[in-house]
């Protein structure tokens, strides 16, 4: 037996419990892990407030991400006490993910935790960690790098953005981290940024089809109206990668900036990125990510606190990242 967060459908409202499950009740794979931490993600919370459509099928065992060691395996990549990390791959979703004290899976979902790392440091890092990766790899890929200018990181104190504005500080980057919450301001500053911008100045586009060049790159956790005004702000070629969608998923904007000043908008996906991308990204969370800042980003958790953080996280008032032990 082991323990859960199950979420069950009763009414047409998803309901959240601890439950003791069976092992036999795991959905089908060929990798079977004993679960040392999961994280909470903005889709985590979205799932355990059942928003979005994103599950299907109840009764259900949510969580995204997860690391742990391998109990057992048929898949010839692993063996039982390797240690493994998940992101992705719509577990927690279509398929029962980390709030558990197990979780059995396709071994070509898992990545191997790179040397360096914990558990627990890798649950810190997480999706959201692993999508600002992600995203600073899409950016050098398209030519930025420290002296072409500031680089913005919009939604800098939630998940994404805190990770984000470390590693950029650590690689040389002058950070502009913009919020909307004053209260962050010092921890932005501790993670490296370097100037700070207000959220309302960058929430509502201007109009103009065009403004001045102000940056370099862009890190955009937000989207909607913030999204559309940072077009128009970016430097002749520069890029922005977009990877959350906190302020809005429609985006108004004209194509000026891409006709005019050659700009570059990235998507960023990191629920069906291929694995060899994965492991790169790892490699580098594990070489470029200061681990002192890490730590100062995490808040811990156990399953109980799930269901509160859940609504917590959807209005923005979750700071850095929360670890969950099982």
């Amino acid at each position: 037996m082991f323990k859960a967060l199950l979420l069950e459908q009763k009414d047409g409202k998803v309901e959240p419990r601890i439950a003791e499950l069976a092992e036999d009740a795991l959905p089908a794979g060929d990798v079977t892990v004993a679960v040392e931490h999961s994280t909470l993600n903005y889709k985590d919370g979205l799932i355990l407030q059942g928003l979005a459509g994103l599950v299907r099928k109840y009764p259900h065992v949510p969580g995204i991400d997860f690391a742990g060691r391998v109990l057992s395996s048929d898949n010839p990549a692993w063996r039982e006490g390797d240690a493994v990390v998940l992101t992705g791959w719509r577990v927690g979703e279509n398929h029962w993910g980390g709030y558990a004290g197990k979780a059995r899976v396709k071994g070509d979902w898992l990545v191997k935790l790179p040397a360096g790392l914990t558990a627990r440091q890798a649950m810190a890092i997480g999706t959201a960690g692993f999508t600002a990766m992600l995203a600073v790899m899409a950016l050098e890929d398209h030519g930025l790098t420290p002296d072409k200018g500031e680089v913005l990181v919009t939604g800098a104190a939630g998940g994404v953005g805190s990770v984000a504005t470390a590693i950029l500080a650590k690689s040389g980057y002058r950070v502009a981290a913009s919020t909307g919450r004053p209260e962050t301001h010092d921890y932005l500053k501790q993670l490296g940024a370097a100037a700070i911008v207000e959220r309302a100045s960058i929430a509502t586009p201007s109009g103009k089809p065009l403004e001045a060049e102000r940056w370099a790159g862009c890190i955009d956790a937000v989207g909607g109206g913030t999204l559309a005004n940072v077009l128009t702000q970016l430097k002749y070629h520069a890029s922005v990668a977009a990877c959350g969608l906190a302020g809005g998923a429609k985006l108004e904007a004209t194509v000026i900036p891409f006709l005019l000043r050659g700009v570059n908008l990235l998507g960023i996906d990191s629920v069906m990125c291929p694995k060899p991308r994965r492991e790169q990204a790892w490699a580098r969370l594990a070489r470029d990510l200061p681990l002192d800042l890490l730590e100062s980003m995490i808040a811990e958790a156990k399953l109980e606190d799930l269901p509160r953080l859940a609504s917590e996280i959807l209005a923005g008032k979750v700071r850095g990242r929360v670890v969950v032990k099982l």
